[in-house]
């Protein structure tokens, strides 16, 4: 995408020691009503279960950003319009990428779609997938509570 910033390794850390950063979290459904969840492998809340998402870069859309982290988090580019905004919400972590001296603030973005379970899931931020039915969810030790958020009405700020 044009106009993209990533940047280097100093200069992300700075930036998440001292800001928020804004993402997109996908409340990923089959036609069964199973959401997806993928095992984090990287800082923050690696080793849980997690809904797919990443972070929007600068001078990205709204709607660049979701369809690149669709194509990235589950193989496939998909339209935010074809998507429901559920809400913002708040993620506190005590970690980062950097480790644990190094906190992180994310400002998230939610956005519910359904798809077909046979997606062709890459492994880049996540080891493992799995579908799970929402009630199913809520009661794993091992699925993130900020994944569990999107699906109780009084977490975060829904419209």
């Amino acid at each position: 995408m044009q106009g993209e910033v990533w940047l280097d390794k100093d200069v992300f850390g700075t930036i998440v020691a001292a800001t928020p950063l804004i993402s997109i979290d996908l409340i990923v459904r089959d036609s069964l009503g199973r959401v997806l969840l993928g095992k984090r492998v990287n800082r923050p809340a690696e080793g849980y279960w997690f809904v797919p998402g990443g972070r929007i870069l600068k001078n990205e859309t709204l709607s660049a950003a979701f369809s690149r982290l669709t194509q990235n988090e589950l193989g496939l580019s998909l339209s935010i319009s074809k998507a429901q905004y559920i809400g913002l919400f708040e993620h506190f972590y005590s970690d980062s990428i950097f480790g644990q001296d190094v906190d992180t603030h994310y400002i998230v973005q939610g956005f519910e779609i359904v798809v077909e379970s046979d997606l062709p899931l890459p492994p880049l931020q996540h080891s493992d997938y799995r579908w799970l039915l929402e009630a199913d969810l809520l009661k794993c030790d091992d699925v993130h509570n900020h994944s569990k958020w999107y699906f109780q009405q009084d977490k975060g700020f829904r419209i």
